[in-house]
């Protein structure tokens, strides 16, 4: 007779196998979306960048770093600077960024975030305090632009692009906003009285052409005359002053005399 075998062990092994080998199958499944891309390394070596799709690593001999390629925001704190005409502020940026290459974000720079902040602060400093206050306050895209091209300058060998830096806010101190302002008001007022002497000129060239006109016809004073006896007449006046020429108060001055 046979020996009788019992094969159950050996069939609980297989399924326990199968079971291992389809575990460790799945767990190497990468999905990687449109806006990422995926670094791989085998044995800590870089071998690809993966596009978007269905993914597979082995693990434990390969590993996966997903790149988020979308534009990212980053918050420049805000900072005390003294202008080049010594004038303390406080300014605050905002950064934007995005990865342009993937496999060099991963290694060529731990915590990219971080780094592209901490760059930005000290180019904002240098960009402000080289920059006098009108200059921080009327040309702000400029000096933004300034600060972006010198931080994408040491972001470019990671594979990263700055996109754009804008100046956000400046805060002044009470004083320098009061001096401000009374310079703002002396300017007005300086501009106010220009416009009245100008007005006093052209007022005073318009009167010397009406008296030149009034000196060639004699008539038109006797006219202007009439006319200002109308609008007084109007007006319910009790008196009436009327303008006499100095020639008939030489006249009466003479007869006086005789």
């Amino acid at each position: 007779m046979f020996a009788q075998i019992d094969i159950s062990p050996i069939i609980a092994l297989a399924i326990f196998v199968v079971v291992v080998v389809a575990i460790y199958l799945l767990t190497g499944l990468r999905v990687i979306y449109q806006y990422e891309r995926g670094v791989k390394f085998t044995f800590g070596s870089f071998r690809t960048v993966y596009s978007p799709g269905l993914r597979y690593v082995f693990p434990a001999f390969q590993s996966l770093k997903k790149v988020d390629l979308r534009v990212n925001t980053l918050d420049i704190p805000r900072q005390e600077v003294i202008t080049k005409d010594n004038v303390s502020c406080k300014i605050n940026a905002v950064i934007f960024y995005k990865v342009v290459q993937a496999d060099k974000a991963v290694i060529e720079i731990n915590n990219y975030g971080y780094a592209i902040n901490q760059l930005a602060q000290s180019s904002l400093r240098d960009v402000v305090g080289t920059s006098e206050l009108d200059t921080v306050l009327a040309r702000r895209d400029e000096l933004g632009e300034t600060i972006r091209k010198f931080v994408d300058e040491f972001t470019m060998p990671w594979g990263i692009h700055v996109l754009s830096v804008e100046l956000k806010d400046v805060e002044l101190a009470e004083e320098m906003k009061r001096s401000m302002a009374a310079q703002a008001e002396a300017e007005r007022d300086r501009r106010a009285r220009i416009t009245l002497a100008e007005g006093e000129a052209m007022a005073a060239d318009r009167l010397l052409e009406a008296a030149q006109t009034i000196e060639k016809s004699p008539a038109a004073l006797q006219l202007r005359l009439y006319q200002a006896m109308v609008q007084i007449g109007e007006e319910n006046n009790t008196i009436i002053v009327l303008p006499v020429p100095i020639e008939i108060l030489s006249v009466f001055g003479k007869q006086k005399k005789d």
